[in-house]
């Protein structure tokens, strides 16, 4: 296993040791504040009663909430997964096809003891705790401030909350919890894997990111993550684990497990239209802008791989510097980026990268101090502002976008691009700024100046 120093972003010994998430000693300090715990408790609470009173009054709750609870029944009931469009158990408003590998329905059979409705209030309050605990995760991930610098921050109870109760208001999250999506259980499932327990040496260290892999797919690619960062066992009992699953659902149900790796999964028009607006990945953005070239997805997936290259110095770089959190959400969004479909819900990550952002914004002189709050300002602004629910969409009406309505409706895809971009040229320019400093000194002291 690799050993990292913590830095700063600048390259400079961080101050201090980088905090460690001990939930004992969270959960314990959190038993003695009870404003604390009514404020993270209370919106949950009210979205398991929201749910309740739904079900009671017939009410249209959480399409994929409900879709993931039809899975559950059908694999209970014996039925197929995948030969159908649709599940039986679906309600009519939620008629939509499962698109999950069949060990997501194993997963999800605790929903079918519940009313759909109730299954959304359940997931929703899962989902908020979740995120609650992903912000946590993220603050304890960033190094400590110097004993004499801003603590604003630095307060892990009072940051949660607060942190929390704003982020309600980005688009990914409150899609995700309108529709009962999982991205933010999944996101704190890795979180909680990879700088927790991983990162303390645990026997367990991968288990979860197996786990979330057999959920949804997409999480495989922090298999590589640990690989790549040097943690090769936690690798190898994530990818043990999602194979086991896999495994376990070939025993349970032959024909669905071979159906979904030979049939479903190539098949992404299964899933929805590549194009819609909703869909921001590459994919996506090379097919609304070629009007569906078929030669489009494969260029998408070229770019993809050519954005590897600087995603992994990166990924390299932040490790290195002992600044796991940057890391990992290189590796997020590059995920993000590549897959075929990358839904608005799935963009939960800007979470930890907003917290990340924020927690720079002190380090700085009040000559460069704009560009921190700046930036931070527009990262937070692209997922707040809702831009993709004003854009004409649906319909194929993506493919007659004008330019700047492409600019406006991949903005979630050009975020990570741009973000990139900068801090590789503010990385070089201050390089080359060292070099020609380093060079005038060596002049100077060669002509005793």
């Amino acid at each position: 296993m690799t050993r990292t120093v913590p830095t700063d972003v600048d390259g400079a010994i961080a101050a201090g040791p980088q905090h460690r998430l001990a939930l004992r000693k969270s959960l314990a300090r959190l038993s003695v504040r009870p404003r604390s715990i009514l404020i993270l408790a209370v919106i949950p609470l009210v979205a398991i009663g929201y749910g309740i009173w739904g079900w009671q009054h017939d009410w249209v709750l959480g399409v994929d909430s409900a879709v993931y609870r039809a899975g559950a029944l059908t694999l209970l009931h014996g039925d197929s997964l995948y030969d159908a469009n649709t599940l039986a158990p679906e309600p009519w408003w939620a008629l939509l096809p499962f698109t999950y590998p069949p060990t997501a329905a194993l997963i999800f059979v605790p929903l079918a003891a519940f009313p759909t409705q109730i299954s959304w209030g359940l997931i929703t309050a899962i989902s908020l705790a979740a995120m609650a605990l992903s912000i946590r995760i993220a603050i304890g991930a960033l190094p400590r401030p110097a004993n004499d610098g801003p603590r604003w921050w630095a307060s892990p109870a009072r940051s949660t909350i607060v942190f929390f109760l704003v982020f309600l208001g980005l688009e990914p999250v409150w899609r995700t919890i309108f529709l009962g999506q999982i991205n933010l259980v999944l996101m704190a499932m890795i979180l909680l894997d990879m700088l927790v327990i991983g990162a303390r040496g645990s026997r367990w260290g991968g288990v979860l990111v197996g786990v979330a892999a057999a959920i949804k797919l997409t999480p495989l690619v922090f298999l590589g993550h640990l690989f790549i960062t040097g943690r090769r066992m936690d690798a190898i009992r994530g990818f043990a684990t999602f194979i086991v699953l896999q495994g376990l659902m070939f025993l349970i149900n032959s024909h669905d497990a071979a159906k979904y790796w030979t049939v479903t999964l190539p098949d992404t028009g299964r899933i929805g239209p590549v194009h819609w607006a909703g869909n921001q990945s590459l994919n996506a953005l090379m097919n609304r802008a070629t009007d569906l070239a078929p030669w489009a997805s494969k260029a998408a997936m070229g770019i993809g791989f050519l954005l590897a290259i600087p995603a992994l110095w990166l990924l390299i770089r932040f490790h290195r510097k002992g600044q796991a959190l940057a890391a990992l959400l290189v590796t997020a969004f590059w995920t993000l980026l590549i897959s075929p479909i990358s839904w608005t819900h799935h963009w939960v990550w800007v979470i930890p990268l907003i917290v990340l952002l924020v927690s720079r914004l002190p380090k700085t002189t009040p000559k460069t101090a704009w560009k921190r709050w700046v930036g931070t300002g527009l990262v937070a602004f692209v997922f707040v502002s809702c831009v993709l629910l004003i854009l004409p969409n649906g319909r194929n009406v993506e493919l007659h976008w004008k330019v700047w309505q492409n600019v406006l409706g991949d903005a979630y895809i050009l975020m990570p691009v741009v973000l990139a971009a900068a801090l590789i040229l503010r990385w070089g320019l201050q390089r080359r700024a060292r070099k020609k400093a380093a060079s005038d000194e060596h002049v100077d002291v060669a002509t005793g100046v």
